[in-house]
């Protein structure tokens, strides 16, 4: 699926880069009936998706992609908020994040408040978007492959420069630019080049406040050929929080993200 109505959208790149920016987490849309199963009223509602929502990643994305890369990326964007489903959590009990009630379906807010009911049956909900959701991303990554023999997922995200309640490793250090890796799927040279790229925002960490990188189940631990690489932006380089617009950082933000696609095009 990837029409008007998709609750996902693959951007085509270049035929031959093996790059997805994947932006998981920019959307505030909640369809009305999945609202229905929300406790909040419509004002808290808008408050959590403020401190929810990656705002403007879907934008960096696209800026870098589309007017900034020499080679275009390949670009898979969520059209939902996080608060429907989650993509990049497990659906099952290996998610640490159920802790705090933040596993594919929430049931908890921001603030260790309830989303929706303890009771509350998600099947239906990982049956409607994460599933397909999972199966087009993996789709995506098979395709890079078998086109170039190669495929580098770079997730785009942003975090507050605040830790916000639910986060479980939230005590550590939150530079500007938060480099998640995977000790399978992240080579040296791609965080290298991330943190070339990115050099010039203040500083570049690595797993912290958020650790890991997106990798489809499928591919996951099993085939090397998929690298991964995930971005996490603090916001307030490029934004007022929560929520608010966006400021001139978000381009020069793009511009490195273009710099790390080239650099990985050419590594």
């Amino acid at each position: 699926m990837n029409d008007d109505s998709s609750p996902y959208r693959l951007h085509s790149g270049s035929p031959d880069s093996p790059v997805i920016l994947h932006v998981p987490h920019s959307s505030r849309t909640v369809p009305a009936d999945v609202r229905r199963g929300i406790l909040l009223h419509d004002a808290a509602l808008e408050r959590e998706l403020d401190h929810m929502t990656d705002s403007h990643t879907a934008q960096i994305a696209a800026a870098a992609a589309t007017g900034l890369a020499s080679v275009a990326p390949w670009r898979f964007v969520n059209q939902l908020s996080r608060l429907v489903v989650d993509p990049e959590r497990f659906p099952d009990e290996r998610e640490e994040m159920l802790a705090v009630g933040m596993g594919a379906v929430y049931t908890g807010t921001s603030h260790r408040g309830e989303l929706r009911s303890d009771t509350h049956d998600g099947r239906p909900l990982l049956d409607r978007y994460f599933h397909p959701y999972a199966k087009a991303m993996t789709e995506a990554v098979g395709e890079r492959l078998n086109a170039v023999g190669r495929a580098v997922v770079i997730d785009v995200h942003s975090y507050p420069a605040e830790p916000l309640p639910y986060e479980l490793h939230g005590t550590g250090p939150r530079p500007p630019i938060c480099l998640g890796t995977d000790p399978f799927h992240t080579p040296p040279e791609l965080l290298a080049a991330a943190q070339k790229a990115f050099a010039g925002f203040g500083g570049t960490g690595i797993d912290s406040p958020f650790a890991g990188a997106y990798v489809p189940l499928e591919y996951y631990e099993v085939d090397p050929r998929v690298s991964a690489l995930m971005i996490e932006i603090r916001r307030d380089v490029y934004m007022d929080e929560p929520g608010g617009p966006a400021g001139p950082g978000l381009v020069a933000l793009a511009e490195a993200l273009a710099e790390l696609v080239r650099l990985t095009h050419s590594g």
